[in-house]
């Protein structure tokens, strides 16, 4: 099914996020992270964009495409936006070394080729 361009300008804000979480923690150690609110900060926030992201996703883009883990992904965006008292810097940094880069390769396949949607953000 393809996107429409709303879909596929979620899509690429979701691209985005993670490829920012990367650059903001390549060559970085699980112990520099755990030690660096400022990191850990703009982590979270790229989180919740992803989250959001995949929220504003239409339902049936959701269900036509059921390896990516949508529930999963806004689930902890919730947590970051208003339980942020039990986020948990550990399991944060897990996420992002075990699940991140399997979820950037599916939504890359999901984009259109060599587009980028004109309203998507920088």
């Amino acid at each position: 099914m393809p996107l429409d361009d709303r879909d596929a300008a979620s899509i690429w804000d979701m691209v985005q996020a993670i490829q920012r979480i990367q650059a903001f923690t390549t060559g970085v150690s699980s112990e520099a992270y755990l030690d660096s609110e400022l990191i850990q900060s703009a982590v979270e926030r790229q989180l919740e964009i992803l989250g959001e992201a995949a929220r504003r996703l239409s339902s049936e883009s959701q269900q036509a495409h059921p390896g990516v883990d949508w529930a999963g992904i806004i689930g902890l965006r919730n947590v970051i936006a208003h339980r942020y008292d039990q986020i948990r810097a550990e399991r944060i940094w897990s996420v992002l070394a075990a699940d991140l880069p399997e979820i950037l390769e599916k939504l890359e396949i999901l984009l259109p080729p060599s587009e980028e949607p004109d309203n998507a953000s920088e």
